[in-house]
């Protein structure tokens, strides 16, 4: 083997071996990022799902998703930015949220939900699986800053109406509507 061989070798094992690092530094960051999330319980009834059932692997997917959307909405609301929203919030979901966080930025207030359960069911799932419609009983603790400094907390109980819908590896909230009942 020439001496060239052995450098182009050495070097296609170097870039190798970069590109794992770099894999396994984006999932160590991803898991950390995972594990310094806010504790968010999610529920999910699938019992009801009408006129399609609902699969065990999408099931899981949204289950997953919805929990993630939730611990990234929160991040967003506490840093006052749009960043953490990932794509998983689109149409009427995510322009509400960016009115939000811009009126949070405008006002110097920033919101953080805490302790948060979220009891799902899905209601409606279209029989050609590109969209469903869940309900939510959210439970979680509230607060409201100004700076550093709490200016009003509460225990609250909210009900939504969810619509998502499948992405290209996950699912979207396309609508998050806050209802008095169902």
């Amino acid at each position: 083997m020439s001496d060239s061989n052995k450098i182009e070798g050495r070097s296609s094992r170097i870039e190798c071996r970069s590109v794992l690092i770099l894999v396994v530094a984006v999932l160590a960051l991803g898991f950390s990022s995972a594990a310094a999330a806010p504790d968010i319980q999610v529920a999910l009834n699938v019992s009801k799902a009408s006129p399609r059932a609902v699969e065990p692997l999408t099931e899981r997917s949204i289950l997953r998703d919805y929990k993630f959307a939730w611990v990234n909405l929160s991040q967003a609301l506490a840093s006052s930015s749009t960043d953490p929203l990932n794509g998983l919030f689109e149409g009427s979901a995510r322009q509400w949220l960016s009115d939000a966080v811009t009126s949070e930025r405008s006002s110097g207030l920033t919101t953080r939900y805490m302790n948060q359960s979220h009891s799902l069911e899905v209601v409606f799932y279209a029989p050609e699986g590109d969209v469903m419609e869940l309900h939510d009983i959210a439970q979680f603790d509230l607060e409201i800053l100004d700076g550093d400094k709490s200016v009003h907390t509460e225990h609250a109980v909210a009900r939504y109406v969810v619509l998502m819908t499948p992405g290209a590896d996950h699912w979207v909230i396309r609508q998050l509507q806050s209802v008095p009942e169902f």
